[in-house]
């Protein structure tokens, strides 16, 4: 069979890189692929190339390695691009989402998926996706796009709305939280069926149940045993209680993290509301401590997988890219979750927003499967959500500027903590900050009425 061509695009994302080309090299139909390396900055795409000739000895495989700076080189011909990018970076562009909002009184913990941050991370991020995609569709108008940049929504929609190359949004929040629920309540993860439907890190399980049995009781019995429901990120821990919280009150379990579903609503983070804060271990600049983290550990990461004369040891990940890969290759059947556009899937959701639903993957490709209607009070939920999406979309699609206003208005966190005005002037100082971050239609005020 033919060798394919996988771009991974923001390759000096060292670790995650590490990952996916571990999970990919694993399968000895693609262990000699062709693999490009592309990143802007150098110095770590020297280190990803290094490892991936020592995940490549590890498991003797024999890919074809490529490291380039050049963006045209590596998306010529490719079959397959991998897209794990950061506009912006850590500095100045995260600190600037955290910070400037303080100024007003509003507190985040990622804020890179709704929210004010997550806004202002889609206005800088969507053109230079749009950028990429223009070069595939002259370099390699058959590629598969495997998106992996947040905000995940956001950006997929755009890609799918404003242009030809076939994309889907991957994340592992769906897989992730059903292996955390599984060990929340004794049942093995491989015995479980689930059916999970909804938007990116709003989605919810529909279907939680093993050989037949509901487990939607045993969550109940673990919720109601009065044990403070825990987990670990990055080795640290944090609590649980917002997920339980929002299953308490509606009745199934969502996907994404309780220190980011904290944002994604108006009820948990609340300036005059310490207690909550307490109450619920909210993780205010939670994203802040882990770019700290990292970027101090990175040297030390850096010379261990550059230098260490040790055999790297790989694990298969949970990431979906390799086995949508090694599916379309082989003609393996199998069902991801992935994220596309809602051209009659889920009913009660808007027509067009970027939707999380399961999706078969063969040699056909990614073919995504009708939910029908969703509960109502969980679609009510996410429409909050999708209208700050949808109004980011149109004033990136668009350069209209007001429409960056107006998603702001309609964030739920945002709205909840700051007046009119309040929101305005955040989003002119966000939008001054960022300079050339943003494109220049959106950074003009001249079109914009105001009072």
């Amino acid at each position: 069979m033919p060798k394919p061509k996988i771009t991974f695009i923001g390759a000096g994302s060292t670790v995650f890189a590490k990952n996916l080309m571990g999970d990919i090299l694993s399968f000895p139909e693609l262990s000699e692929s062709t693999l490009v390396l592309y990143d802007i900055n150098p110095e770590r795409l020297k280190t990803s190339e290094v490892v991936a000739h020592r995940l490549a000895q590890s498991l003797g495989a024999r890919p074809q390695i490529i490291a380039t700076t050049d963006r045209e080189a590596a998306l010529e011909g490719a079959h397959y691009a991998i897209n794990m990018v950061q506009v912006g970076g850590y500095k100045p562009a995260t600190v600037l989402d955290f910070e400037i909002p303080k100024k007003y009184g509003l507190r985040q913990t990622i804020a890179d998926t709704l929210g004010i941050g997550g806004i202002m991370r889609a206005l800088r991020t969507i053109p230079v996706l749009l950028e990429m995609a223009r070069d595939m569709e002259r370099l390699c108008p058959e590629v598969l796009h495997l998106n992996y940049v947040n905000p995940m929504a956001m950006n997929t929609w755009a890609l799918l709305k404003a242009t030809r190359i076939k994309t889907v949004g991957l994340c592992h929040s769906v897989q992730g939280t059903a292996e955390q629920l599984a060990r929340d309540i004794g049942v093995p993860v491989e015995e479980i069926n689930y059916l999970c439907a909804g938007i990116n890190h709003m989605a919810f399980y529909l279907k939680f149940e093993r050989g037949g049995e509901d487990l939607y009781p045993r969550i109940w019995e673990y919720l109601e045993s009065g044990q403070s429901p825990q987990r670990l990120v990055e080795g640290a821990p944090l609590a649980d209680k917002v997920r339980y919280e929002m299953f308490r009150r509606l009745g199934y379990f969502v996907t994404e993290s309780s220190e980011h579903f904290s944002e994604y609503t108006p009820y948990f983070i609340k300036r005059d509301r310490p207690d909550l804060i307490e109450k619920f271990g909210i993780p205010l600049d939670e994203y802040i401590r882990r770019c700290e983290v990292q970027i101090a550990g990175w040297e030390h990461l850096r010379a261990e997988l550059e230098h260490s004369t040790q055999p790297l040891p790989v694990h298969r990940s949970h990431e979906y890219g390799s086995l949508i890969i090694h599916s379309q290759e082989t003609g393996t059947p199998r069902v991801v979750y992935g994220n596309v556009l809602n051209h009659g899937l889920i009913d009660n959701l808007p027509h067009g927003c970027c939707v999380e639903v399961p999706c078969l993957v063969d040699k056909n490709g990614i073919q995504p499967t009708r939910i029908g209607s969703l509960p109502p009070h969980l679609a009510a939920l996410m429409r909050t959500n999708i209208n700050v999406q949808e109004l980011t979309v149109e004033a990136v699609l668009t350069g209209k500027r007001e429409h960056v206003y107006h998603a702001a208005m309609l964030d739920p966190h945002t709205a909840a903590e700051l007046d009119l005005e309040q929101i305005w002037n955040l989003v002119d100082e966000l939008l001054a900050a960022h300079g050339d971050w943003i494109p220049e239609p959106l950074r003009s005020r001249e079109a914009v009425v105001r009072s």
